[in-house]
C-alpha cells in the first residue's frame, strides 16, 4: 500500500520536474510515480520509485509550428483510453490513500469510480488547440475535463491569484538547490558569460537551437551551452557544449547568464525564481506555450530577432523571486491524506 500514487503527464518534462519539487516536501510519505518515456527516466535518475508505463502521442512540429492539432487530439483521446486501463491496474495493486494527478485525467476517472480522494495539478482549465469546425470535438473534450475537475477534492494551480471553489492557487512550483550560484558555475565550468539553450524532453525545439546557432553570439567570447534533451543526438562542434539530457536544469538555469528556451511553464518559473534573464519562444499554434510566452513579453515571431534580444537580455540585471508553491502544494496534499 502506498500513501500517494502520483500520476504525472509524460508530455514534456515540466510536469515531472515540478512534481519532484512537491515530493521533496513529502519525504516521509510512501509515494509511487506513474508516467512514461523521458519523464520516467528523469524521476528514476532523481531517486524516485516510478512505473514507466505511458507512451503519449508526440506533437507534430515543423519549423517551430504545430501541425494538424485535430489529429493530435484524436491520438490523445485513444491514448487516454489506454491510460484508464493502465491506471485501473496500478491503483488496484498500490491501494493508495490518495491519487495525485499532474494533468493525467485518466487516473482521476478511475479514482472517482473507486471513491478515492483525488488532487489535480494543472496549468490550464481548458484547451484551445483547434478552431472552426474542428473545435466542436475539443469543446466536448473540455466539457468532460471540467466534469472530472469538479469531482476532485482540490485543484492546485501553480500561479498567483485568488482561490475559488476547489481551486487553490499556490504560486509557481520550482525545485530548490543547496548550492550557491558561484559553486554551480564552478561545478559546470561556466567560466565566461554563459548562454544556455534548453528545448525540453523532445525534438520539437530543434528549430530554436538552429536559430540560435545562426546568431552573431556564436562568434563572440561567450560560452553557448545546449541542453538538447534526450532525443536530439547532435554534435555541434568544438566550441559549443551539448549537455543532452539533464535532471538538474534548475541548477544550470541558476548558473547561467541567459536562458533561451521554449515557453514551458516550469522552465519559465525556474528562470524567474533564480533571476536569470531569459528569452522564451513558444511553439506557434500551441495555445499554452503562446499564452506563457505572451505573459513574459514574447511571441513566436521573436525567433527572427534573436540576435538583438540576446545582446539586450545578456546585460539585464538578475531579479530572483521567492516562490513557495512546492511547499504549499505539499501541505495541501498532506491535509487531504489526513482527512
Amino acid at each position: 500500500m502506498t500513501d500517494i500514487t502520483f500520476f504525472s503527464s509524460p508530455i514534456g518534462l515540466g510536469h515531472a520536474t515540478r512534481d519532484s519539487a512537491i515530493i521533496s516536501h513529502l519525504q516521509k510519505l510512501n509515494t509511487k510515480f506513474v508516467t512514461g518515456n523521458y519523464a520516467a527516466e528523469f524521476l528514476r535518475q532523481s531517486g524516485f520509485d516510478v512505473d514507466d508505463v505511458y507512451n503519449p502521442p508526440q506533437f507534430i512540429v515543423k519549423n517551430g509550428k504545430l501541425q494538424n492539432s485535430l489529429m493530435w487530439l484524436w491520438r490523445y483521446y485513444k491514448y487516454y483510453k489506454d491510460c484508464k486501463n493502465i491506471c485501473s491496474q496500478i491503483i488496484k495493486k498500490e491501494n493508495p490513500q490518495v491519487i495525485v494527478s499532474d494533468e493525467d485525467f485518466a487516473s482521476l476517472v478511475i479514482a472517482h469510480k473507486q471513491n478515492l480522494p483525488s488532487i489535480l495539478i494543472t496549468d490550464i482549465l481548458e484547451t484551445r488547440f483547434t478552431n472552426g469546425f474542428s473545435s466542436i470535438i475539443e469543446k466536448k473534450m473540455n466539457q468532460t475535463m471540467r466534469a472530472i475537475m469538479k469531482k476532485c477534492e482540490v485543484i492546485i494551480l501553480p500561479e498567483e491569484g485568488t482561490d475559488q471553489g476547489n481551486i487553490r492557487r499556490v504560486g509557481p512550483i520550482v525545485r530548490e538547490t543547496n548550492f550557491s550560484r558561484e559553486e554551480l558555475r564552478k561545478k559546470f565550468s561556466f567560466n565566461k558569460k554563459t548562454i544556455v539553450v534548453s528545448v525540453g524532453g523532445t525534438d520539437i525545439g530543434k528549430f530554436l537551437i538552429e536559430k540560435t546557432l545562426k546568431t552573431s553570439i556564436v562568434n563572440n567570447d561567450v560560452e553557448l551551452v545546449i541542453v538538447s534533451g534526450p532525443s536530439l543526438k547532435i554534435d555541434y562542434g568544438k566550441n559549443i557544449r551539448n549537455l543532452g539530457f539533464v535532471n538538474n536544469l534548475h541548477e544550470i538555469i541558476f548558473a547561467a547568464d541567459l536562458i533561451i528556451s521554449l515557453a514551458g511553464k516550469s522552465t519559465i518559473d525556474e528562470s524567474k525564481a533564480y533571476g536569470t534573464p531569459s528569452i522564451f519562444i513558444p511553439i506557434k499554434n500551441h495555445f499554452e506555450q503562446e499564452d506563457n510566452a505572451k505573459g513574459e513579453g514574447f511571441s513566436f515571431e521573436d525567433v527572427n530577432r534573436l540576435d538583438s534580444l540576446i545582446w539586450k537580455k545578456l546585460n539585464e540585471k538578475r531579479n530572483p523571486q521567492n516562490y513557495n508553491g512546492a511547499k504549499k502544494a505539499a501541505e495541501i496534499i498532506k491535509k487531504v491524506i489526513s482527512k
